[in-house]
């Protein structure tokens, strides 16, 4: 990785209005950069993206994932609520069960497009 020192930098010192207005078009408001920042996060977790994955695979309940990942039910659960108030997991009941699934498909297009950034 290069350090900042060793990018190249301009050597005019005339800021091209055109450019900085049309970059600063696409930067979201600072509410909106902080949600996303925020929504991220959750992605940086081994765990969370571990349950992910189960889950995209077939629907679960607490104690099969904890069984599939090697996880105590408490651990799992804390994630699972994590996920659920980031809307990405729902959960359905079944008799005394409660079923996980990923809340829809962005949550697979997130992961698969991820994936692919990394294997390039």
């Amino acid at each position: 990785m290069r350090e900042i020192n060793d990018l190249p930098e301009c050597d005019a010192v005339a800021v091209h209005e055109g450019v900085t207005s049309l970059a600063r078009e696409g930067v979201p408001a600072p509410d909106t950069l902080l949600m996303l920042s925020e929504f991220f996060k959750i992605f940086g977790d081994p765990t969370r993206l571990s349950i992910l994955f189960a889950l995209d695979r077939v629907p679960m309940c607490v104690c099969d994932i904890a069984a599939t990942l090697g996880m105590t039910r408490s651990a799992v659960s804390h994630q699972l609520k994590v996920l659920r108030t980031a809307q990405l997991v729902s959960y359905r009941r079944e008799g005394k069960n409660v079923i996980y699934s990923p809340s829809d498909d962005h949550v697979r297009d997130i992961i698969e497009k991820a994936l692919e950034h990394i294997s390039e």
